[in-house]
C-alpha cells in the first residue's frame, strides 16, 4: 500500500510536538513498534528544530513536512526556505553546533542519522535546507 502526506506549518517551537505527532499519526495503520514510533518521532523533532533554531533564526518562516509510505517504507522529507547551511561538511560532525554560545549539542543530524535507516541533508545558503530520512516499518 502506498500513502502520502504534505503539511505546511509556522517555523516556530510550539509546532515541532504538532510535527511529530502527525508522522506518528500518520503511520499508525501499519502498527509500528513502540521503539519504531520513538525513533521516527525523535528525528522529526530534531529536523524540525533544526529549521525553527538554524533555518530562521532572525525571521519567521515556514516548514514542509511530508511523508510518502511505500511497501512498508516510510520516507519523510523536511525542509525550510531559510538562510541554508554554509558548511554541510562541518555542520554533519558531532557536537558540532553554529550556536554552541546558546546550549545547543551540535547531534541534531546524528541523531537523525542514528534513529533512521538512511538520512541525506542538501542546503544551498539562502535558498534552505531539506533533510530526507527512511525508517522501514515492516515486521520482520
Amino acid at each position: 500500500m502506498s500513502n502520502k502526506m504534505k503539511i505546511t506549518f509556522s517555523a516556530i517551537s510550539e509546532n515541532e510536538s504538532f510535527a511529530r505527532t502527525a508522522v506518528a499519526g500518520f503511520i499508525m495503520f501499519l502498527n509500528p513498534t513502540v521503539e519504531q514510533i520513538t525513533d521516527v518521532k525523535t528525528a522529526v523533532s530534531e529536523a524540525v528544530t533544526n529549521c525553527v533554531v538554524h533555518g530562521y533564526p532572525d525571521t519567521m518562516g515556514e516548514i514542509t513536512l511530508e511523508c510518502e509510505i511505500n511497501e512498508g517504507v516510510l520516507h519523510i522529507k523536511i525542509s525550510d526556505n531559510g538562510v541554508g547551511i554554509e558548511n554541510l561538511n562541518k555542520v554533519l560532525e558531532p557536537f558540532y553546533s553554529s550556536k554552541a554560545m546558546e546550549e545547543h549539542a551540535g547531534m541534531g543530524f546524528t541523531i537523525m542519522r542514528t534513529f533512521m535507516d538512511s538520512f541525506s541533508v542538501e542546503s544551498a545558503l539562502n535558498v534552505g535546507t531539506t533533510v530526507t530520512m527512511t525508517k522501514s516499518l515492516s515486521i520482520a
